[in-house]
């Protein structure tokens, strides 16, 4: 989990998010639990490769390993999906209200022609 400020967990949350082949893994794993062997075996890359994705997708907070003798088995983490989802909805919240006040001054512009 990504420690410091709100920012450095967005930066964190955005950056695990911003990779297609980490999206997907998040959504296995959210699905259900999963071996790292075996989501590894679903890529056309190496198994380091996929351990690095999930390594990202751990700091941030995305998912959980446990080790289960060998294996290392990964869970998404719904809390933090939903952080995700709180902040993209603050994004939107600032947008609208921008649109709104866009709405309000184009009002105000066409009232004083008239």
């Amino acid at each position: 989990m990504v420690e410091g400020t709100d920012e450095d967990r967005a930066d964190a949350l955005f950056h695990a998010l911003s990779d297609r082949t980490r999206r997907d893994i998040l959504r296995r794993v959210l699905a259900g639990e999963h071996s790292v062997s075996s989501l590894a075996a679903d890529y056309d890359m190496s198994f380091a490769a996929v351990q690095k994705h999930v390594a990202v997708l751990e700091r941030a907070g995305l998912l959980t390993k446990r080790r289960s003798g060998r294996e290392q088995l990964a869970t998404g983490d719904v809390t933090a999906v939903r952080a995700v989802a709180t902040l993209l909805t603050e994004f939107e919240q600032v947008w609208r209200g921008r649109i709104a006040r866009i709405d309000e001054l184009l009002a105000l512009d066409t009232s004083t022609e008239e």
